[in-house]
């Protein structure tokens, strides 16, 4: 299936311009604290033909991490490519540690040593011999102190385990310390409707990074599909026990400050026959050449429905200044 495409920054490898998302097929994880840091309870089986239907539509990146589900989400995957291996590319992350049993995020560690450790790790859940992208998952790590997790990650480059890599956070001085590696290729960020990174996506121009957009469509607000009395359940990561950076929703319901917003703009988002989320994500390709969503799933529909978005491309100029108008009047 022929489908539009974009290349990982310097890199140069081609991928689809949409990735899959494979943070909530992880299923349920936790802070030590008890805060819920996954999406709640999934179905293998569904996880596993949602990854085989983005593979059928023409989808060839699937962005994961050893923390999603604390390694389940890498192992779904290494099952889905089996005997095809050339025919994705994955990209996945490293710096947690976390106890697989539990499912408990334990903390972190970047040391090369750690750094090795993690990558072999992935390897052999992905059932692969080398990554095609490897992100810093530590997105608080000090700047100052990379420099020996960089050189670990270009050495781990030479020894053919990894293909390019970047970093995994909202900072521009995080990601521009990581930047003018020889191989750094790419740089995780959010980056939706409600949260334009325009500096991130100057320096990814500045330094021909790909932008991985994590939280394309704002946690699933995006679709359109929540109304004010929605309520999560507490083991997902925006129910009632959700972390404190988790805007798009309160005590488990929708944040009615963003819902007002989707239904302002769902008209725009919905011209052409589009869903929601479709549009949503059109938007991002309108945005900037570099950006590449990396919407999640719970379901093959949802795979699919993502999917059918790189059919109706970016939004139009039009479109684009039409919703940026209506945003702004809400501030």
């Amino acid at each position: 299936m022929d489908v539009m495409k974009r290349k990982i920054g310097k890199s140069g490898i081609e991928v689809s311009a949409m990735g899959t998302g494979c943070w909530a097929i992880g299923g349920p994880a936790f802070e030590k604290d008890g805060t819920p840091i996954g999406w709640g309870d999934v179905n293998d089986e569904d996880s596993l033909r949602g990854l085989q239907t983005a593979m059928d539509m023409g989808i060839t990146l699937f962005d994961t991490s050893n923390m999603y589900g604390t390694g389940h989400s890498e192992s779904l995957i290494g099952q889905a490519i089996k005997g095809r291996r050339d025919k994705v590319v994955i990209s996945t992350k490293f710096g947690w540690v976390f106890d697989p049993v539990t499912r408990t995020k334990l903390g972190w560690d970047v040391s090369p040593a750690y750094i090795r450790k993690s990558c072999e790790y992935s390897l052999k859940r992905l059932g692969t011999d080398y990554i095609d992208v490897y992100f810093l998952h530590v997105y608080f790590y000090d700047r100052e102190k990379t420099e020996e997790v960089r050189q670990t990650l270009e050495e781990l480059v030479q020894e053919g385990k990894i293909r390019t890599y970047g970093w995994s956070t909202d900072d521009v001085d995080s990601a521009r310390v990581f930047a003018p590696g020889p191989h750094c290729g790419a740089v995780q960020h959010g980056q939706n409707i409600f949260e334009d990174n325009a500096a991130m996506l100057e320096l990814c121009d500045e330094y021909d990074l790909a932008s991985f957009n994590r939280g394309p469509l704002a946690m699933g607000l995006l679709t359109g599909k929540f109304r004010p009395e929605t309520t999560l359940k507490d083991n997902d990561i925006r129910g009632k026990n959700a972390p404190e950076y988790m805007k798009f929703f309160k005590d488990g319901r929708p944040n009615p400050e963003f819902l007002s917003k989707v239904e302002s703009i769902r008209e725009i988002l919905t011209e052409g026959g589009r869903t929601p989320a479709q549009g949503a994500l059109g938007w991002l390709w309108a945005r900037s050449p570099r950006t590449i969503p990396i919407p999640g799933f719970k379901t093959p529909k949802q795979v699919m429905d993502n999917a059918k978005a790189l059919g109706y491309g970016p939004l139009s100029e039009q479109q684009m200044e039409e919703i940026s108008r209506i945003l702004d009047g809400m501030r």
